[in-house]
C-alpha cells in the first residue's frame, strides 16, 4: 500500500466513522471532505468540486422540486383520501394499498417524502379501522425503501451508478431498467409483510390511534398539570408588553398559548403570534405554573383552568403533533434554543423524547430524530408548518382539519407536468436532467410551486453529501484503492462464478449500508463492482445493478435509511423489531436480485 492510498483510506474511515455516530452532520462531513482531498495532493480542487457541476446532482435536486410541487398540489394528500376511503376495515386490503401507494408515488419523488405523507394517513386508518399502526407503519417504510427499485430516478443511489457508468465511458442505464427486479420484489414484500406483520404484534399503542381530540394529546404529553390561567390586574409590570414578549419571571421556558380579552361582555382570543400588548384584565394562558412570590410582583390573579379549555377555542386556537426529521437542524439542539416560537409563531406545549413525554423538563431536553412535539397557536401557523416538512413533520391534527394544499386548483397541471418528464425520460428525447427541469419550469409557469417553496424544497444535505463522496471514488482508482479491494475479493472467493461473485457484491454493500447512507454506500461501491466486472471480462452493467438494488435493501435497522427512522416513533418501533422483521427479507432480496440480475442483463 502506497503513502497515498493510505491518507485517502484514512479520510474514508474517518467519514465512514462520523457517519455510523451520526456526529457531525453528514453534509458537515461531507464539506470536511470537500476541504480536506485537495490539501493531500491527490486531487485538484477542481477534481474535487467537479460534483457541483455533475447532471445528475441537477436531476437530483430537480426531482426534489417536482415532488414539492405533487405535495403542493394536493396531488399526494388525495391519494391519500382515496387510499382511506377504499381500504376499509381489512387489515390485508390496508396493507397492499398502502404498499401500493406509497411504492407507486415513490417512483417518481422522494420516497422520504412520501413516507411521511403517508404516516399520518396510516395513523387515521389505523384509528379508523382499530389495526394495529404497529402492522401499519414499518410496511409503508419498506415500500418506501422498494420504491427506489421501480425506476432510475426513484432514488439517489441509482443515480450515482448510472453516472458511475456513464463516467467510465459507458451507456447508463434506462429509466425502467431496474424496474423489473423491483416489481418482483414489490410482489413479494407485500406478500412478506402481510404474513410478517404478526411479528410485530396487534396490540394498540396507548393514545397513539385516538389523538384526533386535544384532551388525548394533553394527556399523552402532560400538559393538563402545568396549564395555568391568569388575570393581568391593574399595576402589573406586563400591561404594555406584547404577549410574545412578556416575560414571567420564571427561570424556564413559559409558553403563552393564548390570551382572553372582554370587552363590551364579547371575549375573544388571540394566540402568541399576535401583535397584542397586554392591557388591565387580559386573561393569559401559560403551559408553566408562575410561583406565588412572582404572581404578587406581576399581580397575576390565578383563575380556575376548564378541563374543556381547549376545546372550547378549537376554531381560534389549533394544536398538532411534530416529529423532528431526518437532518433537521434541530437535530441535537434543545427546544429552547430552537426558537420554534420565533420561527413558527408556535408555542412548544411537551416533548416526547425517547418515546417518553419528558414532563416539565422538556425544555432543555436535546432533540433528536423521531422525537415528537406537541405544539399549538393559530391555525395558519400550523398548516404553514405541515407544508414545509423538511424539519417538523406534521404526525397528527384534529379530524376536522383537512390537510394543506396551497395549489390544490393546480393538481391537474402538476400530473401532466410529471407525465411530461417521465415521457421525455423514457423515449430519451432529451437528458434526463433537461426533462426534469422542463418538469420544473412547467409547475412554475402552471402556479403550481413558486420559488421560494422550490428551493426550501430541495434537501442540500443530500447535495452535499453526493458533492463531497463523489470524489473519493477518484482519489480511489487514482491510488489503486480500487483494484486493492478489487483483488481482495476475487482473491477470497478464489474462482467463484460470477454469480457467487455477485452475492458477494450484495453483502458486502448490505453491510456497509447498516453504518454509512445508502448514498455514500453506492459513491463507494459502485467503482469497485465496475472494477470487478473489468477484472472478471464480463459485462459490467450486472455487477452495477446489483450494487444499485442492494443500497435500497436497508431494511435491517431503524438507521439504515431516513424512511426507517420516520416511522420509529409513531410505530414505538425497537432496533430488534426491524432486525427481526427486515434480515429475512433482505435475504430474500438477496436471493431474488442473484437469480434476476444475469437473467436481465446478461454477463
Amino acid at each position: 500500500m502506497n503513502g497515498e492510498l493510505a491518507v485517502v483510506l484514512i479520510l474514508l474511515v474517518g467519514a465512514i466513522v462520523m457517519f455510523a455516530i451520526g456526529r457531525p452532520r453528514m453534509d458537515v462531513v461531507a464539506t470536511i471532505m470537500i476541504v480536506a482531498l485537495p490539501l493531500t495532493g491527490i486531487l485538484t480542487v477542481p477534481e474535487t468540486l467537479a460534483g457541483f457541476a455533475d447532471p445528475n446532482v441537477v436531476l437530483i435536486a430537480a426531482l426534489f422540486v417536482v415532488g414539492e410541487g405533487l405535495s403542493r398540489t394536493g396531488v399526494t394528500y388525495r391519494l391519500g383520501d382515496w387510499l382511506a376511503r377504499t381500504a376499509g376495515t381489512s387489515a390485508t386490503r390496508v396493507i397492499v394499498l398502502l404498499m401500493l401507494c406509497v411504492a407507486l408515488l415513490g417512483a417518481v419523488m422522494s420516497s422520504t417524502g412520501v413516507v411521511a405523507i403517508f404516516i399520518p394517513v396510516a395513523l387515521s386508518v389505523a384509528s379508523r379501522t382499530g389495526i394495529s399502526p404497529r402492522q401499519l407503519l414499518m410496511p409503508i417504510s419498506f415500500a418506501g425503501l422498494i420504491s427506489g427499485m421501480l425506476t432510475l430516478i426513484a432514488t439517489t443511489p441509482n443515480l450515482v451508478i448510472d453516472a458511475e457508468l456513464q463516467r467510465q465511458g459507458l451507456d447508463g442505464f434506462g429509466f425502467f431498467a431496474p424496474t423489473p427486479f423491483g416489481l418482483v420484489i414489490l410482489v413479494l414484500g407485500i406478500g412478506y409483510m402481510l404474513i410478517a406483520r404478526r411479528l410485530l404484534g396487534e396490540e394498540q399503542i396507548a393514545d397513539g390511534t385516538k389523538r384526533s381530540t386535544f384532551g388525548s394529546l394533553i394527556l399523552d404529553y402532560g400538559v393538563d398539570a402545568r396549564t395555568h390561567r391568569y388575570r393581568v390586574t391593574a399595576g402589573s409590570p406586563l400591561i404594555g408588553q406584547r404577549l410574545a414578549d412578556a416575560e414571567f419571571g420564571v427561570d424556564a421556558m413559559v409558553g403563552v398559548l393564548v390570551l382572553e380579552r372582554t370587552r363590551l361582555l364579547r371575549t375573544t382570543v388571540r394566540t402568541s403570534a399576535d401583535d397584542a400588548v397586554l392591557t388591565t384584565g387580559d386573561v393569559v394562558v401559560v403551559d408553566l405554573e408562575v410561583p406565588s412570590a412572582e404572581r404578587r410582583r406581576l399581580r397575576l390573579e390565578e383563575l380556575p383552568m376548564t378541563p374543556d379549555f381547549f376545546d372550547s377555542y378549537s376554531r381560534m386556537v389549533g394544536m398538532a403533533e411534530v416529529m423532528i426529521a431526518p437532518n433537521s437542524f434541530a437535530r441535537g439542539l434543545s427546544v429552547r434554543s430552537i426558537r420554534f416560537q420565533q420561527k413558527h409563531d408556535l408555542v412548544v406545549l411537551g416533548v416526547r423524547h425517547r418515546r417518553e413525554a419528558a414532563g416539565n423538563a422538556f425544555p432543555a431536553i436535546r432533540l433528536a430524530t423521531g422525537d415528537t412535539l406537541l405544539v399549538a397557536g393559530g391555525w395558519d401557523a400550523i398548516h404553514r408548518l405541515q407544508a414545509q416538512p423538511q424539519d417538523f413533520i406534521m404526525l397528527d391534527l384534529p379530524a376536522e382539519v383537512k390537510e394543506v394544499a396551497p395549489a390544490a386548483n393546480q393538481a391537474p397541471f402538476a400530473i401532466g407536468a410529471v407525465v411530461v418528464m417521465v415521457a421525455l425520460m423514457v423515449t430519451g428525447i432529451v437528458p434526463n436532467v433537461i426533462a426534469a427541469l422542463i418538469s420544473c419550469l412547467l409547475m412554475g409557469l402552471f402556479r403550481c410551486i413558486d420559488m421560494p417553496s422550490a428551493y426550501r424544497s430541495i434537501h442540500w444535505p443530500t447535495i452535499l453529501l453526493i458533492v463531497g463522496m463523489l470524489p473519493f471514488a477518484l482519489a480511489l482508482q487514482r491510488t489503486g484503492g480500487v483494484d486493492l479491494v478489487v483483488d481482495g475479493l476475487l482473491g477470497g472467493l478464489g474462482d467463484a462464478s460470477p454469480t457467487i461473485l455477485l452475492a458477494g457484491v450484495f453483502l458486502l454493500t448490505a453491510v456497509i449500508g447498516l453504518f454509512v447512507s445508502n448514498t455514500a454506500t453506492a459513491v463507494l461501491m459502485g467503482p469497485i463492482a465496475i472494477g470487478i466486472a473489468t477484472q472478471l471480462g464480463v459485462s459490467p452493467y450486472p455487477f452495477a445493478m446489483i450494487v444499485a438494488l442492494a443500497a435500497s435493501a436497508a431494511f435491517m435497522t431503524p438507521v439504515s435509511s431516513p424512511v426507517n427512522t420516520l416511522v420509529v416513533e409513531p410505530g414505538r418501533y425497537s432496533f430488534l423489531d426491524f432486525f427481526k422483521v427486515g434480515a429475512p427479507f433482505t435475504l430474500v432480496v438477496l436471493v431474488v436480485s442473484v437469480v434476476m440480475v444475469p437473467l436481465v442483463l446478461p454477463f
